[in-house]
């Protein structure tokens, strides 16, 4: 079977791509990743927060936010909590780059055009192959609309576009108000690529301590979902290339992903479990379902279950609605010996 296939217009040797993680701060750990087969490695994403620290110091950064509330400090990890300042970031890329033989995408995650700018272009000429743009805002203001959210996104996009040359892929949350147009408008800017989904992270509350805790919870195959729903609404609708992140554990959900429209599947989560022998796992599985199911290409198979093979997409989204509602029965009483 031709396992190939093209993301952000770069070449791949299959869709399995080690995605945005702290693996990629071990150098023995990426090439092991490479080893087991990752057609491409995310780098850990890079964050303004921590350029604006190394550049001005952490008072001036945090007396920025002074005005939020008295607890403001409290908001941002120390200097030391984060995994690589910015210098070694691109030291660090320009490593990976150097150890292995894959595509090596870098992550950036800003909060303003110019650090976006700066920071994109540092990556650029450190070797990256492409840059993954990792859009985090939650969106906390009663005057601000879903149109202004929206806006930023763009309005960073297309100045990275006139500032990069390297292939950019946005990495979006499924929150969005109109996420199709949204899309549609990244599509037309020039974005090579969307990455389906950015995961927001729920902190825990404890009362006792009036204070909250912070907790991550790795992703299992339930997580695919959502993904494979977006997935589905916009494959063979844009030019972009389009990444699922998030609930591929097991070889069907990797089939699943593609089957909706997936051009790479990123693996996080169950690296962070199983180790690199989980890619090599879920890529074999894929590949043995694959031809046991006559498929020749991953192109063949890709988008088959996409919406845009429906003739009337939103009637068969309604007529999906309905008989999801309907498929709950309730379970069969035990009998009752007498």
């Amino acid at each position: 079977m031709d396992l190939s296939t093209r993301y952000l217009g770069l070449d791949l040797a299959h869709p399995f791509v080690s995605g945005a993680s702290p693996l990629a701060i071990d150098l023995d750990m990426v090439s092991r990743l490479e080893d087991a087969g990752a057609a491409a490695i995310v780098m850990h994403s890079l964050f303004e927060e921590q350029i604006v620290q190394e550049r001005e110091g952490l008072t001036h950064h945090l007396g920025a936010h002074e005005n939020s509330s008295a607890e403001a400090s409290s908001y941002f990890p120390e200097p030391s909590d984060y995994a690589l300042g910015p210098d070694r970031y691109l030291e660090q890329l320009a490593r990976i780059k150097h150890r292995v033989g894959v595509p090596v995408i870098a992550s950036l995650n800003g909060t303003t055009p110019e650090g976006w700018l700066q920071y994109a272009r540092l990556l650029q000429q450190a070797g990256a192959d492409a840059l993954e743009l990792n859009f985090y805002h939650v969106a906390t203001y009663l005057y601000e609309d879903g149109a202004s959210v929206e806006r930023r996104v763009v309005d960073i996009v297309s100045a990275l576009k006139e500032s990069v040359k390297i292939p950019l892929a946005v990495k979006l949350s499924p929150f969005y108000s109109a996420l199709p147009h949204l899309a549609w408008q990244l599509d037309r800017l020039g974005a090579d690529g969307l990455v389906l989904f950015n995961r927001f992270y729920q902190p825990d509350i404890d009362p006792e301590a009036l204070d909250t805790v912070p907790e991550l919870h790795l992703s299992d195959s339930s997580e695919l979902l959502l993904r494979l729903r977006w997935t589905a609404i916009l494959s063979g609708r844009l030019k972009a290339s389009i990444a699922v992140s998030g609930g591929v554990h097991e070889p069907l959900d990797a089939v699943k992903a593609v089957m909706a429209g997936a051009d790479c599947v990123q693996m996080v989560s169950a690296l962070l479990r199983h180790g690199p022998s989980a890619l090599t796992r879920v890529k074999l599985g894929f590949e043995a379902w694959a031809e046991k199911h006559e498929y020749e290409s991953v192109s063949q198979m890709r988008g088959s279950m996409g919406l845009s093979r429906c003739p009337n997409p939103e009637a068969f989204e309604r007529g999906n609605y309905v008989k999801t509602l309907h498929s709950w029965h309730r379970p069969a009483s035990p009998a009752v010996s007498h």
